[in-house]
């Protein structure tokens, strides 16, 4: 097993990663009955492609020798109905630097390579934007 989520009650769900012990808690959203007061599982869905892609192009920096920290990712969730879903995700990537053409171009490739933007369903907008500093 890779985590146990428990249902605390109150629309909340206390998720535990089994290898580490670490946890967070989901809230249903403002809109859908909950209090927001943390991320909702669709909320960790979004944040997840933004991790993703800010873990793999650290790890093709690693290889390249490139120093990636500092970098930032932002987030926008835009959600649909009938049937209630995430129909966009929006990474904005802020870069604390510029760098050469030809390392923008690997660090593009591997944003949308990531495995969490392969696994998102194809029907899902899914823009990827990067600043350079």
């Amino acid at each position: 097993m890779t985590s146990k989520a428990e249902y605390l009650g109150d629309l909340r769900v206390k998720n535990t990663h089994l290898q580490s012990g670490s946890n967070y808690l989901t809230d249903a959203p403002i809109d859908n009955h909950g209090k927001g007061e943390a991320f909702s599982p669709t909320d960790t869905v979004a944040t997840a492609l933004g991790n993703c892609i800010l873990t793999t192009m650290g790890i093709k920096a690693e290889d390249k020798d490139i120093d990636l920290k500092g970098t930032i990712a932002e987030i926008t969730k835009t959600m649909a109905l009938n049937p209630r879903r995430i129909a966009k995700i929006k990474v904005e990537i802020y870069f604390p630097k510029n760098y050469p053409d030809k390392i923008k171009s690997i660090l593009k490739y591997t944003a949308f390579h990531c495995p969490v933007f392969q696994s998102l369903h194809p029907e899902m907008e899914k823009e990827i934007n990067f600043f350079y500093d």
